[in-house]
Order: C-alpha cells, then sequence, then structure tokens
C-alpha cells in the first residue's frame, strides 16, 4: 500500500500553477502543470471552508505538496477573500485579467475554460500583476471613502435637483431662492412649512420637495463632514509624508495610497507609478512634429487626485506658477503644461508613499 501510494506521489508533477473564475457566490478553481496539461477543475464555495477546501484540492495535485503560483480573477472585488487566505498560506498569487472578447468568441465562454485561461496566463507570464494587499490601514481607508464618495454625489445630484425645481416653481417661490447660493438656498428651503392637506397646489408642493431636499443635503452635508474628520485622522497616521506635500489634502493623499496600494514595493519604479495613474506621456509625434499627449488610461481616480494638486499649485506655487509661464512662453498649450506638472508630481508622491507605505 505504501509502495502504490509513493508511486502515485512521484507521477505528480512538481509544478503545479492554479486558476481561479471568480464569482460572488462560487469560485471555478482549474490546475495544469509547467507544460500547460490540464490536470483537474472544481467548483467550490465562497466561504473560509471552501477557500481552505480549495487550496488542499490545489495542493494534493502536486508532488511537493505547494502549488507553484495562483493566477486569480477579479483580485479586489470577487476574488479578494480568496487572494487574502492564499497569500496568508504563501501562495504567490497573481492578478490575472478576464479573458479578452476576442479569445471568447474563439474558445467560447465558461467557468472551467476562464479558470483555465487563468492558469495558463500565469504559466505563460502574459499575467505578471501583484494583487494588492487588503489586510492593512490602506483598505480601511478605502472603505471609509466609499461611502463619502456616494454621500458626495448624491448631495451634488440633490443640489441639481433643487436647481431645477427653483427654476420651474411658482413666481413667488423662485423670486424668493433664484438670487441665492446653494447653501443660502438650502437655509431658505429648511424653513419651508407646506400644509400636508393642500399638496395638490403647486405651492404647497414645491416647498414640501424643496424642503425634503433641503433636509437630504443637511444630512449628507453632516455625513461628509464626519467623513472627512475620519478620513483626515487616519490619512494622517498612514502617509504624514505624503500628506506634507503643498497642495495635497487628506482627500487627494487617502485616494493616491488607494490607488497605489499597502504593497507598493509591486511597483518596481516611479515609471510604473505614472502609468498607474495615467500620467505616463503617450507620443503623438506625425512627420515634423514631435510631442506627447495625456494618458486617458491608468487609475482615473489617482489621476483625479494628480490633477487637483496640479491645479492647486498652478494658482498657489509662486514656482510651478513660473514654470507654467515659462513653458506657455515657449509655445506649450494648457493641457500639455498640465501633463508635465503631473508627471513631475508623479515622481514626489511616489517617492512619499514609499517612505510612509513601506515603514513599518
Amino acid at each position: 500500500m505504501n509502495a502504490t501510494l509513493a508511486a502515485a506521489q512521484e507521477q505528480r508533477p512538481v509544478a503545479v500553477i492554479l486558476g481561479v473564475d471568480t464569482h460572488q457566490l462560487t469560485h471555478h478553481a482549474a490546475l495544469i502543470d509547467s507544460q500547460g496539461r490540464r490536470l483537474a477543475d472544481r467548483e467550490f464555495e465562497v466561504t473560509r471552508a471552501g477557500y481552505a477546501d480549495l487550496l488542499a484540492w490545489a495542493n494534493a495535485y502536486s508532488s511537493t505538496g505547494t502549488i507553484t503560483a495562483a493566477g486569480v480573477e477579479s483580485t479586489g472585488s470577487y476574488g479578494a477573500g480568496l487572494t487574502r487566505h492564499l497569500l496568508v498560506a504563501g501562495v504567490d498569487v497573481i492578478e490575472v485579467n478576464r479573458p479578452e472578447k476576442s479569445s471568447r468568441f474563439k474558445q467560447g465562454k465558461s467557468d472551467p475554460i476562464d479558470a483555465y485561461s487563468a492558469a495558463e496566463q500565469t504559466r505563460t507570464g502574459r499575467a505578471t500583476g501583484r494583487p494588492k494587499i487588503t489586510t492593512g490601514a490602506v483598505e480601511a481607508l478605502r472603505m471609509l471613502m466609499v461611502p463619502r464618495e456616494r454621500a458626495v454625489k448624491d448631495r451634488t445630484a440633490a443640489y441639481s435637483q433643487l436647481r431645477d425645481l427653483i427654476t420651474a416653481a411658482p413666481a413667488p417661490i423662485r423670486e424668493l431662492l433664484i438670487a441665492l447660493t446653494g447653501k443660502q438656498r438650502v437655509a431658505k428651503a429648511l424653513t419651508f412649512r407646506p400644509d400636508p392637506a393642500r399638496l395638490h397646489e403647486p405651492d404647497h408642493a414645491a416647498k414640501y420637495a424643496m424642503r425634503t431636499l433641503a433636509k437630504r443635503i443637511s444630512h449628507l452635508d453632516t455625513e461628509i463632514a464626519q467623513a472627512d474628520k475620519d478620513i483626515a485622522a487616519l490619512t494622517r497616521t498612514i502617509v504624514p509624508t505624503l500628506l506634507s506635500m503643498r497642495q495635497v489634502g487628506p482627500i487627494t493623499a487617502a485616494q493616491l495610497a488607494i490607488s497605489a496600494g499597502e504593497n507598493i514595493d509591486r511597483m518596481t519604479s516611479e515609471a510604473s507609478f505614472a502609468k498607474l495613474a495615467g500620467v505616463a506621456p503617450l507620443p503623438a509625434s506625425s512627420g515634423k512634429t514631435h510631442r506627447h499627449r495625456l494618458n486617458p488610461g491608468g487609475d482615473r481616480k489617482a489621476n483625479w487626485a494628480l490633477y487637483m494638486i496640479t491645479t492647486g499649485r498652478m494658482k498657489n506655487h509662486p514656482a510651478t506658477r513660473d514654470y507654467v509661464q515659462r513653458r506657455t512662453t515657449e509655445g506649450l498649450s494648457n493641457p500639455e503644461i498640465i501633463r508635465c506638472l503631473k508627471r513631475h508630481l508623479a515622481r514626489g508622491v511616489y517617492q512619499a508613499l514609499r517612505t510612509d507605505l513601506m515603514t513599518p
């Protein structure tokens, strides 16, 4: 019996690569060897027990008892829990993009096909990205930012609805509010006392709707203010060096830290960070014209943060204003100047983030 078990163990491949097609309730895993031969595939539940079963099942196919690497789709969403489990277990996890439409058109679409594709991308080196670590303070910061972002969008929408109501409101109400600022409109609308029994009349219906929106805006103001306070406190702890840079506030610093990730060492250079943030210049030359253009790719939230810092410096930083004037004299357009400034800023941000995030 022991000889049979030993023979079976010897027949197992040394290098076994795992690929996982992730979903909300189940994950489909597939295994291949170093030559790309398919070994097995199976579905697992998205639970802690399911993660443990998946890893034990995968390791059983390797003669060393450990898989060589794991390619996981959606490591920041559907695959976040599995990614954490694999990293804790010491597995080398690679972030895999979902198959392109052209591949799906040729090969078809199914969970096993996608899982084997993830394993194959990992084996051949087509997938090389490292997932973000989501077990530290930066992940906590990201979670605090999520409801704040939604609250800001909802408040903007509520202000727009209030403006539209005022524009089309009965003349007495419109004339009362039209010349006021947004905050003044909210304060005035909160004083309205519509008669519930007369909501069939446009005057009272307008006052009721405006007061409702004003209450919503007031509530969101309080929610955003508290979120800003919490985020500022956490940001001061996580990225103090970044926060000390000119025109860098708690929200922009928080977004840059979230985009970079806690394990910023997965980016080997500041050029990698510039590409991530969408500020790596793209050549746009033709004939006698030699120029670069803005990069529309990358993490757009990180790009927004760099843009806000840059435009703030263009207004308030003497050295930046002198640079803008000099480059304008040389014939550069404003978008080209901003592109140059954002690329330069990315260098400083990257160094600050490395200082903060790589210090225990």
